[in-house]
């Protein structure tokens, strides 16, 4: 039995949440740790006996989570912008696209197509489907066969997901930004920022939520701007606060910010902010790397418990091409009998119309995998 096993997840960062053993639902929701809350709570203490400092004061957690969110995704702050959820920064995205063609996954979820679609009904980019390969992947020879064939010449930008949401599939983004060459490189980082040790840098823009594998809460994330996605990107839906000058109130209409802050809309929560920044900071003491490890080692007791169990598992099997989520089916049984048998020996999962999706943090106990296999033999 290893150190992480008999502590019940991984060792300095496991102590600081209090979820069920039994939760595998972390690709839907990451339930916050107690640094989270104990943030949240002072915030609104502070909140709640205003004085003439405490706005100024709250709003000082805003630079805190960018300069943590800059150090985990390898930039600067100056290329941070905090955002309320992932769906605001990919319409960022799409309406800065002035036009042209951008390549978009075939199964993507929903976040990453209506911002394309939106946005081609105004006349500005308008999105493709990229098709996966044989196996359901999308891959760099499938990105480098779709900017070869008919109407390659008209792609700016190709957007998709860093682990796929179905199968947990991570998406190989340093190969495909040497297939994509200078166009942008759009990513919804969401089922892989803080728990997969990626090369953010790659991409043009990485967005994220907080509220799935950050676990830092609904109204949580931010995005990472190049300069190349700057200096190409309209600014379209900058707002008062992303502007220079913000505070200078002249009834003059201010340029946008230079930098990442250019897609501010509006000020947010400072209590979210202050949620965001323990977060983060969290996720960089225990470290990207030790977290993944931990990760890593239970998704693959995951998968060698449904394959014992008679199922069939629909993630990829080789370690260095998935993330954190096991999804799978159990021959000839609805997946409402399956759920509901996890849902005996207290184990929440996902659950879909032909499949079920586990996901394990590092803060994942061995005896989740117990529970699983127990479950998925009372079947039987």
């Amino acid at each position: 039995m290893t150190a992480q096993d008999r502590t019940g997840g991984l060792p300095g960062y496991a102590g600081h949440f209090e979820e069920p053993e039994g939760y595998l639902d972390f690709a839907r929701y990451g339930p916050p740790s107690r640094d989270v809350l104990d943030a949240t709570a002072q915030a609104l203490a502070d909140s709640a006996r205003a004085t003439h400092s405490t706005v100024d004061d709250l709003m000082r957690a805003e630079p805190r989570a960018r300069e943590a969110a800059a150090r985990l995704a390898g930039t600067d702050p100056g290329h941070i912008v905090l955002l309320p959820n992932t769906s605001t920064g990919l319409f960022h995205a799409a309406f800065g696209i002035t036009g042209g063609t951008v390549l978009v996954p075939s199964g993507e979820f929903p976040s990453n197509r209506y911002p394309w679609q939106r946005a081609a009904e105004l006349g500005r980019a308008v999105p493709r489907l990229l098709e996966p390969d044989q196996r359901g992947l999308i891959t760099p020879d499938t990105v480098r066969e779709a900017l070869t064939g008919p109407g390659a010449g008209d792609v700016v930008a190709v957007a998709l997901s860093a682990v796929d949401f179905r199968t947990g599939h991570r998406a190989d983004l340093a190969a495909i930004r040497e297939v994509i060459g200078d166009r942008l490189f759009v990513v919804d980082a969401i089922q892989g920022f803080g728990v997969a040790d990626l090369p953010w840098q790659a991409a043009d823009v990485v967005v994220t939520g907080g509220q799935k594998w950050l676990r830092a809460g609904w109204g949580t994330g931010f995005a990472a701007l190049s300069d190349r996605a700057l200096e190409r990107l309209d600014p379209v839906l900058t707002g008062w606060t992303g502007v220079e000058d913000a505070g200078l109130f002249d009834d003059r209409e201010h340029p946008p910010a230079a930098g990442a802050q250019r897609w501010s809309i509006t000020n947010l929560s400072p209590v979210t902010a202050a949620a965001f920044a323990a977060a983060l900071e969290l996720v960089e003491r225990s470290g990207v790397p030790a977290i993944e490890e931990h990760i890593t080692t239970r998704v693959a007791q995951l998968i060698d418990t449904v394959l014992a169990c008679g199922g069939e598992v629909l993630s990829p099997v080789a370690p260095e091409q998935r993330a954190g989520i096991v999804s799978f089916r159990i021959p000839g049984t609805d997946p409402r009998l399956v759920a509901k048998a996890l849902h005996g020996y207290e184990v929440t999962p996902t659950v879909r119309a032909d499949s079920l999706r586990l996901s394990a943090h590092a803060s994942t106990p061995l005896a989740a995998v117990d529970r699983v296999h127990a479950a998925l033999n009372s079947l039987r």
